[in-house]
C-alpha cells in the first residue's frame, strides 16, 4: 500500500546553538523543523548545538512537526560527530550538507546503518552545489533504493548562488533551469522537494510571490528562516478550496462501476482523463492530512 503523502508546505530552520528557539518551535505552526548544525551555528557553538539538540529531541514536545536535524559535512571536523548524535536522537530525518553525487549519500545511510539508527530515519539532501546540478538525476534516483532512505531534496539557493556566481534576483531567472531540473530528479526518485530560502525575511510582498513560484513549479513547500513566513507559505503551497473540490468530484466519476474502463470521460464540460484523477488523488490526501494535522492542534 503506497504511503501517504505528508505536507512539507514549511519547513523552518532553527540554530541548534539557541536552546530558546529550540523550546519555541514547540508552539509554532510549522509542519517541518530543521534543526540546524551547520550554517546557523558558528564553530566554537557547534560541540553545545549538537547537545541541544540530541536533547531537545530526546525530550520531544514536537506534535506531528517533521523533526529534521542538519549536520555539518562529513568532511568537516565535526560531522562525524553529528551524524553519529543525530543517528541516536532518532530524528524523522537528517539533512545533508552539500550533497555532491549518489555516493555523498550511500556513504551516509551505510553509517547510519553500521550506527543502527532505525528504518524511520529518514536522509534529505542540501542540492547547492554545481555538481548536485549537473548530477541531479543520479542523486534523485537514490530516492528508489530504499537502503539510501533519501525522502527528501532541499534547495540551497544561497550556496548555489555562491558557488556558481548566479545572481539571487527577483523571479530568479537565472536560477530556474537548476530548480526546475532538480523538481525533475525529485519526481523521477519519487521523493519530495522544498524550495530555497528566502532571505528578507521581512518582504512579505516578496516572499508571497516566490512561493506562488514555488507552488506553481511543483515544489512541496519551501524552506523558511523566520516565523513570520509560516502562514504566508502554507497559503501557497496548500491545495485551494476548488482544487480539493474538483479533485474529489472528478475521483467520484471515475470510481462509478460503470466507467471503470473508461480513460477519459466529459465532467462539467472538461474532457478528464483519468490520469487527472490520479493527481487529484494526491490533493486529497495531502488536503486531508493538513486537516488532519490541523484538528489535532
Amino acid at each position: 500500500m503506497p504511503q501517504m503523502p505528508k505536507p512539507r508546505r514549511s519547513a523552518l530552520y532553527m540554530p541548534g546553538s539557541n536552546a530558546r528557539a529550540l523550546e519555541k518551535a514547540k508552539t509554532l505552526d510549522v509542519d517541518c523543523l530543521i534543526l540546524d548544525l551547520e550554517d546557523a551555528v558558528a564553530p566554537d557553538a557547534k560541540g553545545l548545538a549538537r547537545d541541544q539538540i540530541v536533547t531537545a529531541v530526546g525530550e520531544g514536545g514536537y506534535g506531528d512537526r517533521e523533526v529534521v536535524i542538519r549536520i555539518n559535512g562529513l568532511d568537516t571536523p565535526w560531522g562525524e560527530q553529528d551524524l553519529e548524535a543525530a543517528a541516536g536522537a532518532k530524528p524523522d530525518a537528517i539533512l545533508i550538507p552539500k550533497v555532491n553525487t549518489p555516493a555523498d549519500l550511500e556513504r551516509v545511510a551505510h553509517k547510519l546503518s553500521v550506527l543502527g539508527a532505525p528504518e524511520t530515519v529518514k536522509l534529505w539532501a542540501m542540492m547547492e552545489t554545481p555538481d548536485a546540478m549537473l548530477n541531479a538525476g543520479a542523486i534523485g534516483a537514490c530516492g528508489r533504493d530504499a537502503n539510501v532512505r533519501l525522502s527528501c531534496f532541499v534547495m540551497g539557493t544561497n550556496d548555489l548562488a555562491k558557488e556558481t556566481r548566479a545572481a539571487l534576483i527577483p523571479g530568479r531567472a537565472v536560477m530556474m533551469p537548476w530548480l526546475m531540473t532538480c523538481v525533475a530528479a525529485a519526481r523521477s526518485g519519487g521523493i519530495d522537494i522544498l524550495d530555497g530560502v528566502y532571505n528578507a525575511f521581512n518582504d512579505l510582498e516578496g516572499f508571497e510571490a516566490e512561493c506562488r513560484q514555488g507552488a506553481q513549479m511543483g515544489m512541496d513547500g519551501k524552506t523558511l528562516v523566520h516565523p513570520k513566513q509560516i502562514e504566508l507559505c502554507h497559503t501557497a503551497f496548500s491545495p485551494g478550496e476548488e482544487e480539493v473540490a474538483w479533485a474529489r468530484k472528478i475521483n467520484e466519476v471515475f470510481d462509478l462501476p460503470e466507467n471503470g474502463d473508461k480513460g477519459a470521460l466529459q465532467i462539467d464540460g472538461k474532457m478528464v482523463e483519468r490520469l487527472h484523477a490520479e493527481m487529484g488523488k494526491r490533493v486529497i490526501a495531502i488536503a486531508d492530512a493538513i486537516a488532519a494535522r490541523g484538528q489535532a492542534s
